[in-house]
């Protein structure tokens, strides 16, 4: 039962390469698109709405996504209520290591506990997938990833760090997702303080993923295949709100 389970979350973490790649990069160094334009209220392609393999919306919703501007900023809306889903833009082997955003919480999920498979939802996330060569990945993980990809087409990828805003754990924790070592977490903003104000983030992803991935000595940051928005509520059956803006990928 665990090493199904296992593999159905690293399938999982293939919805974060699903979106076919060859989007053209931003300008002024940025290898994401923005979300819209100053006309657009729903994301612009190469950002993608994709969630579970085979998920239901009738059972479990897609978490929502749309575009508004908040106090002076065209923004992201992630709008989670029992469900799950990521906006993702995929990137062929992206070599950005800075990665920055703006972002606000309005409705904070106060069940959530990243420790437990019950609890493991997130009001607000910012993610990326690196291509982690699989002779860096623990025998039984590899396995269960190998054991992955062959039950889907669709890219897996090896490693994704996720940066979050909890309910409760300390700023600074860094903790792997409770389904599968492959997805790890670093708390960056906790609770209800600075709620409905901007915060901005600037993040070097090489010395986070070294971080990270301490146990599994890198030697070089692998590259990033995908940089992902998302927000689930489906473990705690709970509803959320979040915006993220300004969201630049940068040498």
């Amino acid at each position: 039962m665990a090493a199904r389970s296992a593999r159905n979350r690293l399938v999982l973490l293939g919805s974060i390469a699903l979106v076919p790649l060859g989007a053209a990069a931003a300008g002024n160094g940025n290898e994401l698109q923005p979300f819209a334009d100053a006309a657009s209220s729903t994301p612009l392609a190469p950002w993608h709405v994709v969630g579970l393999p085979q998920q239901d919306p009738q059972a479990k919703p897609f978490t929502r996504f749309s575009v508004e501007t908040v106090k002076g900023k065209r923004a992201l809306r992630v709008d989670a209520e029992r469900s799950y889903g990521n906006l993702v833009h995929p990137l062929n082997g992206g070599s950005g290591r800075t990665l920055s955003w703006a972002w606000r919480i309005e409705k904070l999920n106060d069940a959530s506990d990243l420790t437990v498979r019950s609890g493991d939802d997130t009001t607000l996330k910012v993610c990326a997938s690196f291509d982690l060569p699989l002779d860096k990945v623990p025998f039984i993980e590899r396995q269960l990833l190998r054991a992955a990809r062959g039950k889907t087409t669709e890219p897996v990828p090896s490693a994704t760090l996720c940066y979050v805003w909890d309910n409760k754990l300390p700023v600074g924790t860094f903790i792997d997702s409770p389904f599968t070592r492959r997805l790890r977490y670093i708390v960056l903003q906790s609770g209800e303080g600075g709620m409905g104000e901007w915060h901005t983030e600037k993040r070097d992803l090489q010395a986070d993923f070294r971080k990270a991935f301490v146990d599994e000595s890198p030697d070089t940051v692998p590259p990033i295949t995908a940089v992902a928005v998302g927000a689930d509520a489906d473990n705690t059956k709970n509803h959320t709100v979040a915006q993220v803006a300004d969201i630049v990928l940068s040498p």
